[in-house]
């Protein structure tokens, strides 16, 4: 086991795949015969298509979905997948979730840390906390806390935290998370949101490193899924996500426009590449890791790479001690 720390380059591997790989192309021949998964949101869009890609190469993947009954219909094509219930909006249900599955004496392999809520209206759980920090960022991070002893068990294990391009949308406001003293935004919200799902990666991987565990961010590209159901028809317009038809969904394909099974692509290949073996804690977009870039030097909004915040270092380590104050979790005790 590797007890020394190494800081991965967030820089391309030029790896030869690309914005049309799909998931199953990115898999390739690897075998997951023995290995067991955990992806929250597995039974809808990106995260379907995620389960449905482990499953095929051999994997045991749970789905932990708040509607279960919901995520059986959407599973029902794909044989062994076990469902569980689960509410990342509710402390308890995750702590809940996660005892049963280390009770369970399984190792964890893999957690892709997929669901999530994108630019919903002003919402706040039982805690004050704004929904979708909340959901996207802190029940993952409360989640991964309770299931450490199952990751630390695999003796090599991946940690995917679904991150977006929306994290350009700005970084964490660590003096006002929750809009208290400024008006809400739901894409501030969602851009905070995001950039905490890829800083959550930098220091997990850090700090996971001498027990085996290594995470990784991901930007799918833009797929229209289930995750757009917030969003109006106009704002969808405006984002070129309504076709000749007045359909919801693109005209055409571009390097950021993907289908479901290219946006999954870059999600299975950071929890399983042999390509990874030994890197962790950057930022990875069409099936590669990405560059980091600053936003406007190129002159392009849709440009891709990382921004600066995302990575931060300094940045991780104090959302991760904000994290543990809000979700009253501690990973060293776990």
């Amino acid at each position: 086991m590797n007890t020394n720390n190494t800081i991965t380059p967030q820089e391309p591997l030029n790896t030869g795949f690309g914005p049309r790989t799909t998931a199953a192309e990115a898999v390739g021949k690897v075998n997951l015969e023995g290995k067991v998964a955990i992806v929250t949101g597995g039974y809808s869009g990106l995260g379907l298509e995620t389960t449905r890609v482990l499953s095929a190469a051999g994997a045991k993947v749970i789905v932990p979905a708040r509607t279960p009954e919901k995520a059986k219909a959407a599973l029902a094509s794909i044989p062994g997948v076990e469902l569980e219930m689960l509410d990342l909006m509710d402390p308890a249900s995750i702590d809940a979730f996660a005892e049963r599955f280390v009770r369970s004496g399984r190792p964890l392999h893999i957690l892709v840390n997929s669901a999530g809520v994108m630019a919903s209206e002003e919402a706040y759980d039982s805690r004050g906390y704004e929904q979708q920090f909340a959901v996207n960022h802190l029940g993952h991070f409360q989640l991964t806390a309770r299931l450490w002893p199952a990751l630390k068990a695999a003796g090599g294990a991946r940690v995917v935290s679904v991150s977006s391009k929306g994290h350009r949308l700005g970084g964490v406001d660590f003096d006002d998370l929750f809009f208290k003293n400024k008006p809400y935004s739901k894409w501030a919200a969602y851009g905070q949101a995001k950039t905490a799902n890829a800083l959550f990666a930098v220091e997990l991987d850090r700090r996971g490193q001498k027990e085996g565990v290594r995470a990784f961010s991901v930007h799918p590209g833009s797929i229209l899924t289930d995750l757009a159901r917030h969003l109006s028809d106009d704002e969808l317009m405006a984002m070129g996500a309504v076709n000749g038809q007045g359909e919801r969904g693109y005209a055409a394909y571009d390097n950021e426009r993907k289908t479901v099974p290219e946006g999954a692509a870059t999600i299975v290949w950071c929890a399983v590449s042999p390509m990874l073996d030994g890197k962790g804690g950057v930022y990875c977009e069409n099936v590669d890791i990405a560059r980091q870039v600053e936003p406007g030097k190129e002159g392009e909004p849709n440009m891709s790479g990382v921004c600066s915040w995302a990575v931060d270092p300094e940045a991780s380590a104090k959302l991760w001690n904000v994290s543990e104050q809000l979700t009253g979790v501690n990973f060293e005790t776990n």
